[in-house]
């Protein structure tokens, strides 16, 4: 379950947002479920206003919903056990829903 083999089928892109209260080890506890999961952190933004945390990032995983349902569900238990709010979003959804 991860990323499509090369050749066997193009990855699908997504966005991954998370917001809460700033503290150590929410970049590499993100890092480490993606990774998990076969999938590539394609960019990554970060900002810290205050004490508040925010990031997004575009990952690449196997198009596959099951894959996406999994991670999405293992990430979410990762914000959970930090305290941040995680929404993962297919990029093309993303997209669509911001498009003026």
């Amino acid at each position: 379950m991860g990323l499509a083999p090369e050749g066997k089928g193009n990855p699908m892109r997504c966005v991954l947002s998370v917001l809460g209260k700033d503290r150590p080890g929410i970049v590499a506890a993100m890092a480490n479920t993606l990774g998990d999961a076969g999938a590539n952190i394609v960019d990554i933004s970060q900002t810290i206003l205050g004490d508040i945390f925010s990031m997004t990032m575009i990952v690449a995983i196997a198009d596959d919903s099951d894959v996406f349902n999994s991670l999405q569900e293992n990430l979410k238990t990762t914000g959970e056990d930090l305290g941040v709010q995680t929404v993962l979003q297919r990029e093309d959804v993303f997209q669509y829903m911001y498009k003026i």
